[in-house]
């Protein structure tokens, strides 16, 4: 063995290097090398910033051309106090996640997550979220294969996650959006059946499913009864669960029906992080990301459409929990991400593996939870 003799002004090289490491890791660090070993990333679709900040909308929740019984809704989800208010409609976004994960995108605060796409309608949302790209050409919500590579079939590339991803969702253009057909991602969107030999629940799922007329968005519940019984069975490391019934309803102009499958979400993604923290497979070493793909019109005549022509739809939000979030809570700085970011987030939190098809962008810099700054803190300036 060779031995090799070092210098003082070597040593004081390393010395300053090691400080400066240090230094510049303490003030933010990417969650990747922490304790996070599986992801899970829910979407719920077309859900405004608004609503998840600041609970029902006074402007709406009382209108009775959005709202068939306004009394009723009032007394299910109304409060003349914001932070109640949005308790009552999200209890574990307020009650849990804020007090244990990182809650992004209150503008009161001038803290913003944003849509980078031009269009702001779904297809783009999603291909921006997984892929970092914000592509011109993809502007219809049509069953169009995606160029792009996504996160996922990028993860299932590596060594370390390949068979263990999974994606369920309502939407049945998904397989287009991550391009099933390249990657042979395993999918299940839209009415498709889960088929587990030898599972009583999973065949009773799937004859719930079978009685249903099909529709292009299946019922959310169907869609996370599916992934929590193939997480049960099969613990995969990765899962995208895509949750879509809340847009349906604004389309539709029912804001009741809009506010009910929010509550609806909060309550899934609550019962999912039980499982999670229970399943010693999954517990303490799982992060949820959860967002949405666009915002809605600000105006109250406005609120049940998004795209470029409706001032406020790329307006958006982003939740995280997990061991390698901080416990900031609800961010009160100044700060802008993008939604270009998250797909490069996602693979920063497993480690950041390296190699071709990684996702382009740079992740959102986030602090390690022995290095909160505090509940004021806002995120880095990013662009």
């Amino acid at each position: 063995m060779r031995t090799f003799k070092v210098s003082s002004i070597v040593r004081l090289c390393l010395s300053l290097l090691v400080v400066s490491s240090f230094l510049s890791g303490a003030a933010a660090q990417s969650p990747g090398g922490g304790s996070s070993r599986h992801l899970f990333v829910i979407t719920i679709d077309g859900v405004r910033w608004q609503e998840i900040f600041k609970g029902a909308d006074p402007l709406l929740i009382s209108n009775e051309e959005y709202v068939k019984d306004t009394a009723l809704t009032r007394e299910l989800y109304w409060d003349s106090v914001i932070d109640m208010r949005r308790r009552r409609l999200m209890p574990f976004f307020w009650n849990t996640l804020a007090k244990k994960g990182r809650l992004m995108g209150n503008r009161a605060f001038d803290n913003k997550v944003n849509v980078k796409n031009f269009y702001k309608i779904s297809y783009p949302g999603y291909n921006e979220i997984f892929t970092g790209h914000t592509d011109a050409f993809i502007s219809p919500n049509l069953a169009i294969n995606n160029k792009n590579i996504n996160v996922l079939e990028y993860l299932n590339s590596t060594q370390a996650y390949h068979g263990k991803v999974a994606v369920f969702t309502s939407w049945s253009v998904f397989p287009y959006i991550l391009n099933e057909s390249r990657n042979a991602l395993p999918i299940n969107s839209g009415y498709e059946k889960l088929q587990e030999e030898n599972d009583r629940e999973a065949e009773l799922i799937d004859s719930v499913q079978g009685s249903m007329p099909e529709t292009h968005t299946r019922h959310d519940r169907l869609t996370y009864l599916s992934a929590r019984e193939y997480i049960r069975q099969h613990h995969p490391s990765v899962v995208f669960l895509g949750l879509g019934e809340t847009d349906e309803c604004a389309h539709a102009g029912r804001y009741d029906l809009y506010l009910q499958h929010v509550a609806d979400a909060d309550r899934m993604i609550a019962e999912l992080w039980y499982a999670v923290q229970t399943d010693p497979y999954y517990k303490d070493s799982t992060t949820f990301l959860i967002t949405t793909d666009h915002g809605r019109g600000r105006k109250p005549n406005k609120w049940t459409t998004h795209g470029f022509w409706a001032k406020g739809s790329g307006d958006i939000w982003l939740a995280m929990l997990g061991p390698d979030i901080a416990p900031e809570g609800e961010l009160k700085g100044r700060g802008q991400v993008y939604q270009k970011q998250l797909a490069a987030t996602m693979a920063a939190i497993l480690g950041d593996p390296s190699g071709k098809g990684h996702p382009p962008g740079k992740p959102i810099v986030l602090p390690r939870p022995a290095e909160t700054p505090g509940l004021a803190g806002g995120p880095k300036i990013s662009r």
